[in-house]
């Protein structure tokens, strides 16, 4: 079909780098994959899974295969609510929720319900790849922030609020991943988390709140409260999957902002696909319900855990010179730098032929303008694919090194 039949908008639109490489290498069985965000499927309880399909069909199949509300099926807005509360301290009193079709489609919800051609947002830099497609296609400006090991650092924000205000330019909102970060892994400070929700005060701002990989903790340092804890004046839209947790598949996200934005999105949302799978909200509601939710929970930190020792533990041992990486306490993903002039993108081809695949950084910069980083995942391969793609990584960038 001729280009032009297409919109403008699909046009310009980039394809996902990570949805290409995982198209491109998984399954692969001489590469070692540590391209994927995915969970491990040996985390699935698919057990506990097949016993409320079940009883999904045998008690409740009138309802579950119906057309459903498209703020989300009442049971699983309760559980939900209760979990939140009790589990995070979020006050939800005056608060609402609506049920997405995985986070993907939080993204694109915010950025169709609050963007507007040419309004400016903050980032993170590096940040969520699918983030930054999201808003890119309802032509936002973007700002990005640099983070340290402490998260985005908050500082910089200040300045740039104030440069902006002092050219007459508002921001509409901060996007921020604030607890195990993707795809750099860190978590951000408490003390920087009470000072972005000051500054939103102080400047007029919301703050989009990305909290999917919260309950991958894989240390016994507590992982600092939620902003939306302290959200006092609805400014924070705190956003959660049940992709890390239950099962990617599943495609069952949530929103949780006060009641007049919660409006807005599911007027959007209607336009979108009326609602998320009554079937897989269903099977969500009741997986928090029964109290699996929470026993599943420490199943997959304890399985995690020797992952991100393992890749950290391989990374110190094989890695040349002039390579960092950031240290996660928890999450899928650690980030690692090389020196200045080391291309990435350059370099995947190089890590193929030697038998592993990994993210280049520049996908997670909105002008690409970092080439030497790179994400590397260790929640999908197994312990022994970790070491031995780590130590093929780690042949690969000094041949890269050498030959410049």
């Amino acid at each position: 079909m001729s280009k032009r039949y297409f919109s403008k908008r699909v046009l310009e639109m980039r394809p996902s780098m990570i949805r290409e490489l995982v198209k491109k290498y998984y399954g692969k069985a001489d590469i070692v994959d540590l391209t994927s965000g995915k969970p491990h499927p040996s985390t699935f309880p698919v057990e506990i899974i097949k016993e409320l399909i079940n009883d999904a069909l045998d008690k409740a199949s009138a309802a579950v295969l119906q057309y459903g509300p498209t703020l989300g099926y009442s049971e699983l807005i309760k559980q939900l609510k209760s979990f939140i509360e009790k589990r995070y301290g979020i006050n939800l009193s005056n608060q609402d929720i609506i049920v997405t079709t995985g986070s993907a489609q939080a993204l694109d919800l915010i950025g169709a319900t609050l963007i507007n051609p040419g309004e400016v947002l903050i980032v993170e830099a590096p940040t969520y790849t699918n983030a930054i497609d999201a808003f890119t296609q309802y032509n936002a400006k973007f700002v990005q922030i640099p983070i340290d090991e402490q998260g985005m650092m908050v500082e910089k924000v200040e300045e740039e609020l104030r440069r902006l205000r002092s050219d007459g330019v508002n921001v509409k909102f901060l996007y921020t991943i604030p607890t195990f970060h993707n795809p750099a892994g860190i978590t951000m400070s408490e003390d920087r988390r009470k000072y972005l929700l000051e500054l939103a005060s102080k400047y007029d701002f919301l703050i989009v709140e990305d909290d999917a990989y919260r309950e991958l903790s894989y240390s016994d340092e507590v992982v600092p409260p939620a902003i939306k804890r302290w959200d006092s004046e609805g400014r924070v839209i705190y956003c959660g999957t049940f992709s890390k947790v239950l099962a990617p598949g599943f495609r069952v996200g949530w929103m949780v902002a006060e009641p007049e934005t919660i409006r807005m999105f599911e007027i959007v949302k209607q336009r979108r696909d009326l609602h998320t799978s009554t079937f897989c909200q269903f099977i969500a509601s009741e997986y928090i319900r029964r109290g699996y939710l929470e026993q599943h929970v420490l199943k997959i930190r304890q399985f995690y855990r020797p992952k991100l020792k393992v890749m950290l533990n391989a990374l110190e041992e094989y890695m040349p010179e002039g390579f960092t990486w950031t240290k996660p306490e928890g999450g899928m993903f650690v980030w690692v730098i090389g020196p200045t002039g080391l291309n990435t993108t350059y370099m995947l081809s190089r890590a193929v032929e030697n038998g592993v695949a990994y993210v280049p950084g520049e996908a997670f910069y909105v002008d690409g303008s970092v080439k030497n980083a790179m994400r590397l995942n260790f929640s999908f391969p197994d312990e022994e694919e970790i070491a031995e793609g780590v130590k093929r990584l780690a042949k690969t960038c000094s041949e890269e090194i050498i030959q410049r």
